[in-house]
């Protein structure tokens, strides 16, 4: 019969003779590079403010005080103020793995709405305001219920709302536009969006304040609320969601209707933009919208990025156009400089990625 302390002896000699490193993982992310692309996973939108700054130190560079003056710099803020708004509402969508071609639509129908109501059928202006938004949120809750429920594609599903509600938009408005001067006269809530003032030089306008309130507050729910978690975690992986625990039917119906919400936000600042209800006005929202996501640094797969960058992604359009306008370069120098960031931002948002990969 063997000694047990013979075999206590013999565990204790190989314990003492074994590595004391158990396990060791190699580290993929040496050198500058695969620490500059670990940063940047963990800080997406850092990439499109670099960008923004880099545009605005050459324009500025090039142009002085033409660029550089706070009614030139705040300018910009109003040029893009409606893409801004209509960006954060794509933000949203496009962070669940989605895409709403619809945002225009919305856009544009919910402001017919406000100006048809009020002027159509003699409405307080106030109540054309909340049916006008309403009537974004329904169509919001059309597309979410399309995704979540009947389980279309989201390209296939805002394609198809987007074509339904451009012909509901021209039909029901006749193609009519309601002018500037008489919204001015007998509605002027409907040109909130447009008012101006003036601080030191710079001139703001409802309309950007709101864009700005607005993103600064999803960026907070999207980082700290549990709907903000869900959010991403749809994007990230739908499946694993819903095993986790969350409603990814709820989630979807929310930030569609909440999309659609914006939207008609959207819709009514658009009229203090120009100051008119035009059926018109605005068809390009959709793809304006996706290209300020895109350049942002949001990944079109889900489940990455900030609505800060979308808000970086508009500025910078902006700024490339002013700065060139300011300049006399042909418009569509414009074009072909925001079609090379567009692939840039992808390129850049491919190579991030793999580092959780």
């Amino acid at each position: 019969m063997t000694d047990p302390t013979e075999h206590k002896d013999d565990f204790e000699a190989a314990a003492k003779a074994s590595p004391e490193v158990v396990a060791e993982f190699a580290d993929t992310r040496r050198g500058f590079v695969g620490t500059a692309q670990h940063f940047l996973h963990l800080n997406p939108s850092l990439v499109p403010l670099i960008v923004l700054v880099a545009a605005i130190i050459i324009f500025g560079m090039l142009l002085g005080q033409r660029f550089f003056s706070p009614f030139a710099l705040t300018l910009i803020l109003q040029q893009v103020q409606i893409v801004g708004i209509v960006a954060a509402a794509q933000s949203l969508v496009i962070l669940t793995a989605g895409i709403d071609l619809s945002v225009g639509a919305i856009m544009v129908l919910s402001s017919v709405v406000m100006g048809q109501f009020t002027f159509r059928y003699g409405l307080p202006p106030e109540i054309a305001v909340l049916c006008g938004l309403a009537v974004g949120t329904g169509i919001g809750a059309i597309n979410g219920f399309l995704v979540s429920r009947v389980k279309l594609p989201p390209f296939i599903a805002t394609l198809g709302i987007w074509q339904i509600v451009l012909a509901a938009n021209f039909l029901y408005s006749r193609n009519e536009t309601i002018r500037s001067q008489q919204i001015e006269a007998e509605a002027p809530v409907l040109q909130l969006f447009g008012t101006t003032f003036s601080i030191g030089g710079a001139v703001f306008t409802v309309g950007v304040v709101f864009m700005l309130v607005l993103i600064f507050g999803l960026a907070y729910a999207l980082r700290h609320t549990a709907w903000g978690r869900h959010v991403y975690a749809v994007g990230d992986d739908p499946e694993a969601a819903e095993l986790s625990g969350v409603n990814v039917h709820r989630t979807l119906m929310s930030v569609y209707m909440l999309s659609g919400l914006i939207c008609a936000f959207a819709g009514w600042a658009l009229i203090g933009r120009i100051g008119s209800v035009s059926p018109t006005s605005g068809q390009l929202a959709n793809i304006e919208s996706i290209t300020a996501v895109v350049i942002g640094g949001i990944s079109l797969f889900g489940g990455r990025g900030s609505i800060l960058g979308a808000l970086f992604g508009a500025l910078i359009v902006g700024v490339f156009t002013l700065g060139l306008r300011l300049l006399g370069a042909d418009a569509q120098w414009t074009f072909l400089l925001i079609g090379i960031l567009i692939i840039a931002a992808v390129a850049v948002d491919q190579w991030i990625r793999r580092i959780s990969t």
